[in-house]
């Protein structure tokens, strides 16, 4: 699976998919992934990580979705959809313009999270609102209609974005949630959110669907309370008993005190198959997958039942059927228009 990979490139800020997204994703389908899955797709404007990212609110952004989807499809592959919200991460600039964050004065907007905690800048941000139920009411329905708006523009899989220090996985960690009410103190409670949104898109994604879930499945914080492998077991098997299809296990990004162990090949693969061998859920592993052989190996010995590659897609669009000519395999097929470049796989 192409892994989601934010491009900001929505150069009007309305979250409608241009060219460069049509490119972006068509070449990889084209380069023979399996799965291709769209960036962080915000549920709402106030979900965005910056003014230009994609966003499925509006029947317009659901359209310019359709040919894209189904290009994808065209070549074989499967049109995946990231359903995201950045919480308190939300309304900040582009990487390459300093990822700070952009004040409702500037054209950002105020964020909201499960407290009024800002994310710890090196420059003064803006405090984010602290929902109410009435805001968690109206996230919940976003994600319902987003899933909805996602099935009519032809998507196949949908993911629900609960990692990476955004708006689901604020919830999940007691270091961005100290709520008192029934969405916070408790495992059980800090879940809560997660899984009404999991039910919510279940309840509009047809049963013959994967639903997805990406989880970080683990804060990378020794030193303070909070979100560890084995409550990320604990919540795989009930996100199962919810009808997730797939864990997508990353770790990580709710804090920059963050300690990470290590970012060499497979850094993370233990983790899937920790949350692999507690639960009857498939898991889709994750980083430093670059290698053919590693990425071929994980499925083979069972480690996760899907491998999600990012970055090397970033540098080589048809990574898959590189890795097929490298293995050596003859089940991989490739387009007609590009045979002669790989004569030992099969033409479509």
């Amino acid at each position: 699976m192409v892994s989601p990979m934010c491009q900001y490139s929505c150069e009007n800020r309305d979250g409608v998919a241009t060219d460069w997204h049509f490119v972006h994703l068509g070449s990889r389908a084209i380069g023979g992934a399996g799965v291709v899955m769209t960036e962080a797709t915000a549920v709402e404007p106030r979900g965005r990580i910056s003014p230009e990212d994609l966003g499925i609110w509006n029947d317009e952004q659901a359209e310019a979705f359709t040919p894209i989807t189904s290009f994808i499809r065209s070549q074989g592959s499967v049109p995946a959809i990231q359903l995201a919200h950045a919480g308190r991460k939300a309304s900040k600039h582009r990487p390459w313009e300093g990822s700070t964050p952009i004040s409702p004065s500037e054209g950002g907007w105020r964020p909201i999270a499960p407290t009024a905690s800002a994310w710890p800048y090196e420059t003064d941000a803006p405090t984010p609102d602290a929902m109410d139920e009435t805001a968690i009411e109206g996230v919940i329905a976003a994600f319902r209609s987003a899933a909805e708006r996602a099935l009519l523009a032809g998507f196949e899989i949908a993911e629900i974005h609960a990692a990476h220090g955004y708006l689901l996985h604020e919830f999940l960690s007691p270091v961005t949630n100290d709520r008192t009410d029934e969405y916070g103190g408790s495992f059980e409670n800090r879940i809560r959110l997660l899984t009404e949104v999991v039910t919510a898109v279940r309840s509009v994604w047809p049963d013959d669907k994967p639903v997805f879930v990406r989880l970080s499945a683990t804060d990378w914080l020794d030193d303070r309370p909070s979100w560890t492998v084995e409550q990320s077991v604990r919540l795989a098997t009930q996100l199962s008993d919810c009808g997730v299809d797939l864990i997508d296990v990353s770790a990580g990004a709710i804090h920059p005190d963050q300690s990470i162990p290590d970012t060499g090949p497979g850094y993370q693969l233990d983790y899937a198959d920790e949350i692999s061998e507690a639960t009857d859920c498939a898991v889709g592993a994750v980083g430093g997958l670059g290698d053919p052989a590693l990425a071929d190996a994980v499925i083979r010995t069972g480690t996760a039942d899907l491998a999600i590659v990012g970055r090397e897609h970033l540098r080589d669009p048809q990574f898959t059927l590189r890795a097929a000519t490298e293995l050596q395999t003859d089940e991989q097929s490739v387009p007609s228009q590009y045979a002669r470049a790989y004569p030992s796989l099969t033409s479509d």
